[in-house]
């Protein structure tokens, strides 16, 4: 390629335009000068095939070897852990304070219930959540009585359907509609994951955005990502996370957060609150090459990867706060059900480094059901003008 662009950049710095309505680097000045400049150099097949040459080989990456814009769609596929040593025990219960998930969200649901009294005596009705479950799932049926015990412990009025896993998708998007339509829910959970056979974007995509208390609406997660924008509800998993650590006391302005895992329902939706709290967000996911170097540098650790134990006492900070959002079922000798659960973080391991950690279970889990019933209230506030927003 010839060194054309730099020639002519060289010849017009000096150059003063013949026009004086026309500024020293108007386009339309330089225009003309660097093309006669450039042309006086080389012939007009040269100059022409330099140009081309010049765009193509600098500016134009050839289309098939390019991503589109928006990247490849694809899920995170974390790379099987390496054998590592199993978690030693806890040396010093103390060494990290704990964050009782538990604690704090009975703390709200108390809130909530008072709230709901407030409700009753001055409109005489209550918040109404609505849940449609497909198939027999035992974790899935085990997530929506403990959203039935907590509907009946703030007086909630609770609604919901079973439905056979063989379903037809447009029965259950019947259903759901029929929920949605009903002026007595103001919250509609379609309890995930569903049947193969169905697509979830469809049967989630037909709760309206008044009633998505899971915050999942396009326009819910858009208005978290725009400045300036208030997103009717936020989903209830990354918006537990927060509040866990608003009531903890730990401050996130100006501080460095990790959020390991990119998912739609808790990554990207937490890195984009930890962002509107001024905190600077790294998010790190399965391409990240050394995700433990970058996890050591942050004061503030969100693991919602899906792995168990990833996260190593090695991996973090001395002091950092650590919340734990995994959840994972590893086989266990010692438990009659043949399994413990775990989260995404060592915790025996990591509570001798973290200031504050949150246990699994017990941590993030009642947040979850927690955020979901303060939305559906916030929803019926609105319903009917008792809302501040």
């Amino acid at each position: 390629m010839y060194p054309s662009h730099a020639c002519h950049l060289f010849f017009v710095k000096g150059l003063r335009s013949t026009s004086s309505s026309l500024p020293l680097w108007s386009s339309r000045s330089l225009g003309s000068w660097s093309c006669c400049f450039f042309q006086a150099i080389y012939p007009r097949s040269l100059a022409t095939g330099a140009r081309q040459a010049y765009a193509t080989d600098t500016l134009v990456a050839p289309k098939q070897n390019r991503p589109p814009l928006l990247g490849w769609d694809t899920k995170d596929v974390w790379k099987p852990p390496l054998e590592l040593p199993p978690c030693p025990p806890i040396l010093h219960e103390d060494a990290a304070n704990i964050i009782d998930g538990k604690a704090i969200a009975q703390e709200i649901l108390w809130e909530i219930s008072k709230e709901v009294e407030q409700m009753k005596k001055s409109v005489g009705k209550v918040p109404g959540l609505a849940v449609v479950l497909v198939g027999s799932r035992t974790d899935s049926e085990t997530y929506v009585r403990s959203k039935k015990r907590a509907c009946e412990e703030v007086g909630f009025q609770s609604f919901s359907i079973t439905l056979p896993e063989e379903s037809p998708e447009a029965e259950v998007v019947r259903h759901v509609k029929r929920y949605d339509d009903d002026p007595l829910v103001h919250g509609v959970l379609v309890q995930l994951p569903l049947p193969q056979h169905m697509s979830s974007e469809r049967v989630v995509g037909t709760v309206s955005m008044e009633k998505d208390v899971d915050g999942f609406h396009p326009m819910n997660m858009g208005g978290l990502v725009m400045q300036g924008r208030t997103p009717l509800f936020v989903a209830c998993t990354p918006r537990g996370c927060i509040e866990l650590l608003l009531r903890s006391g730990v401050e996130m302005a100006g501080k460095h957060a990790v959020v390991i895992g990119r998912s739609n329902i808790v990554g990207m939706p937490v890195a984009l609150l930890l962002q509107r709290q001024n905190a600077t967000v790294t998010v790190v996911h399965c391409h990240t090459p050394d995700p433990a170097r970058i996890t050591r540098t942050a004061d503030i650790v969100i693991a919602a990867a899906g792995v168990p134990c990833m996260v190593r006492g090695s991996w973090l900070k001395p002091g950092a706060v650590v919340i734990d959002v995994g959840i994972n079922a590893i086989e266990s000798a010692d438990s009659k059900e043949g399994y413990r659960l775990v989260g995404d973080v060592c915790y025996p391991e990591a509570c001798q480094v973290a200031s504050k950690i949150t246990p699994v279970p017990g941590g993030v889990g009642p947040m979850t059901i927690a955020m979901l019933l303060s939305n559906t209230l916030e929803s019926a506030k609105r319903a009917y003008g008792l809302s501040d927003a």
